[in-house]
């Protein structure tokens, strides 16, 4: 009887059900791109923050930055300090020729022991720590004033000579990242998210050994290949592999990586670091371990990928503002409307059925019963809605990756050394300059469809339909059946 009674009410009434339908879809559409489209740009920021992160990188964890003391460089210019001996005086000048090899500024060194606090965390599954660090070398021609007494100026008409023959200088300043990292560790950390090109990579008979991997883009700038060697604060490391970013539009964190023993040596930060990557149980886990490292470690700086994601600029970042901003404001208003427009419709043709509803209670029908089959024929609409509400959004989700849009990204950082090389494709600045950029891309968007959209669609138009339903039903339940004798009489 319900199901009869149900199927010759909606055949009589196809107008309202195919407007009913209609709302339901659009705004059932909507919200399925908006969430795919959601999904598809935090796919995005993803890639683009692998060459900061690391594949399979939770949580980075690294010291708050303090401001340097008295006489300390900190994030100021780097400075290069000469002895009287230094440099080999020929022709009235001096060639001078330093490497030093140092903490990347912005970023401040802690203690090693920091790794085995985290890693004591519960639901933390890999910890391994990294060393970051700039390789700056000065090569320059100064004038030779020795000659001099203290004090003493040239004579009226005298200049001192110098490399050009009249008192001037001239000098160059070569700046490349280095990456110190236990080579044990190559489940978690930056060396997780390259791809070997040519060579091997470290391993752990490397502890204490001079050897190095090189970004390939670097090593191909600097004209070197496996086999050669490269200079690090005046020491030779042999080169044993090359690699590049596993992501295409991704870069590699250094252009050299070294293990971190011999980076703490050379440096003079001996059971030093700058980072800790963590790896989580699972995602659910990352918001608990954040938590407990800040309390465990209060003075450090603890990001996860949700915090990075507000670093990534270029028009991925504008994507993500209008999806957030937009989009989802958008969706809310257009499914209220279509809710508001099924619930009047309904009510509308309660309304006109007085007649009818009236005279079913006059012949036993209970108020239960009329708000069963008023809900009914409101839930069916709800799904007639639904079910094309999802199959315009898979159908915009097609046409959105068939067109493929791209979008520019880079990763922000305040971190990057100035003078950097640029491994990877990242800008380099002028010596003394800050680099802002650490990571510029360009992005196909591809906009995923998962299970969880598709059941919210299918939850949105029963929600709708057991709404409209529940308040027709209990506006067609008050009609009482004098009110229908009147409207026949």
């Amino acid at each position: 009887m319900f199901v009869t009674y149900l199927r010759r009410e909606l055949a009589g009434r196809r107008k309202q059900t195919a407007i009913v339908a209609i709302g339901m879809a659009l705004a059932i559409a909507l919200v399925i791109i908006v969430n795919a489209v959601s999904s598809g740009v935090q796919l995005a920021q993803s890639t683009v923050l692998a060459s900061v992160y690391g594949v399979g990188t939770d949580i980075t964890v690294s010291q708050t930055p303090v401001a340097p003391t008295e006489g300390e460089g900190g994030g100021g210019p780097q400075n290069f300090d000469f002895g009287a001996e230094d440099g080999a005086t020929a022709d009235g000048s001096t060639t001078v020729n330093q490497a030093t090899l140092s903490v990347e500024r912005g970023t401040t060194a802690f203690d090693s022991t920091a790794l085995d606090t985290v890693g004591g965390i519960d639901n933390v599954s890999a910890a391994a720590a990294t060393l970051s660090l700039s390789n700056t070398t000065f090569n320059g021609t100064l004038p030779d004033r020795s000659a001099m007494t203290q004090g003493e100026a040239p004579t009226a008409g005298e200049a001192p000579t110098g490399a050009d023959g009249a008192g001037g200088s001239s000098f160059s300043v070569d700046s490349f990242t280095v990456l110190g990292l236990d080579p044990a560790d190559d489940a978690v950390g930056p060396l997780s998210a390259v791809s070997l090109t040519d060579g091997r990579s470290l391993e752990s008979t490397d502890a204490g050994a001079n050897v190095a991997v090189l970004d390939a883009s670097y090593a191909t700038t600097a004209e070197l290949i496996v086999g050669d060697t490269i200079s690090l604060a005046g020491t030779d490391f042999t080169i044993v592999g090359l690699v590049t970013a596993s992501s295409a539009d991704a870069a590699t964190a250094s252009n050299v990586y070294i293990p971190l023993d011999v980076a703490q040596t050379l440096s003079g930060l001996e059971g030093q670091v700058t980072d800790i990557y963590v790896q989580a149980a699972s995602s659910t886990d990352i918001e608990q371990v954040q938590a407990d490292v800040e309390t465990a470690l209060p003075d450090s700086t603890v990001k996860t990928q949700a915090d990075l994601a507000s670093s990534v600029s270029g028009s991925l970042s504008s994507a993500s503002d209008l999806v957030k901003n937009l989009g989802l404001w958008l969706s809310l208003i257009v499914l209220a409307a279509a809710f508001l427009i099924a619930i009047l419709f309904t009510i509308s043709g309660v309304t006109r059925r007085t007649r009818e509803f009236g005279t079913l209670k006059a012949i036993g029908w209970s108020n239960g019963r009329i708000v069963r089959q008023v809900a009914g024929e409101s839930l069916v609409q709800g799904l007639i809605g639904g079910v094309v509400g999802i199959a315009v959004g898979l159908f915009g989700i097609l046409a959105i990756n068939l067109v493929a849009p791209t979008l520019t990204a880079g990763a922000a950082s305040a971190d990057v050394p100035a003078g950097m090389n640029g491994a990877g494709g990242r800008p380099g600045g002028g010596f003394g300059q800050a680099v802002v950029e650490a990571a510029t891309s360009d992005i196909v968007l591809q906009v995923p469809v998962t299970l969880s959209v598709i059941l919210i669609a299918v939850g949105l138009a029963v929600l709708g339909g057991l709404l409209a339903g529940a308040i027709g039903g209990w506006r067609a339940s008050r009609l009482s059946p004098s009110e229908a004798l009147r409207s026949i009489a």
